[in-house]
């Protein structure tokens, strides 16, 4: 590549690293060409970009988007996970691809702006999907409601319990 075709790729580079808002680094050493073209299918129909770009390039691309923090973390085969949307969900699938192929491995990652470990990604992997955390808020948020139905229905059944005690005993 000559400089201009050079200074075209980090330019690029550094719009999408601008706007995902979470990337993740990765170790892709030993899978095939056909098990990286599965892993980024599975990527791409969760909208997640995977790319191999060269750790010098990447390297201008982080500083030209402002990026600090994972460009110490470039050595060797690198891969970049670029998302826009919800960070759990390309972790869920590398995790998945993990456990068949023991490849990628996650060396760094960036969400949301903050610069996240390895561990940190893995854990967002294992958080529930983002249907299951709002059916799980709902149900917080009812249980306090449904206690106090449950208690206004006891007292109201108590009260016209005492009514028809008196009922009775009039008659």
């Amino acid at each position: 590549m000559n400089r201009t075709e050079k200074a075209t790729v980090v330019e690029s580079l550094a719009r999408r690293f601008s706007r995902s808002s979470s990337i993740y680094l990765t170790d892709f050493t030993g899978l095939t060409v056909k098990s990286i073209t599965t892993l980024r299918r599975k990527l791409r129909d969760a909208g997640v970009d995977y790319l191999v770009v060269k750790n010098t390039l990447a390297t201008r691309a982080l500083s030209e988007a402002s990026i600090s923090g994972l460009a110490v973390e470039l050595n060797g085969p690198t891969g970049f996970v670029l998302m826009e949307g919800d960070p759990a969900s390309a972790a869920k699938i590398i995790k998945d691809f993990q456990k068949v192929h023991k490849r990628p491995t996650v060396t760094a990652g960036m969400v949301d702006g903050l610069t996240v470990t390895p561990q940190e990604i893995d854990r967002l992997a294992s958080l529930p999907g983002h249907e299951q955390l709002m059916g799980q808020m709902v149900g917080v948020l009812q249980a306090p409601l449904q206690a106090f139905l449950g208690v206004t229905h006891g007292l109201l059944n108590q009260f016209v319990g005492v009514l028809e005690a008196l009922r009775s005993e009039r008659s």
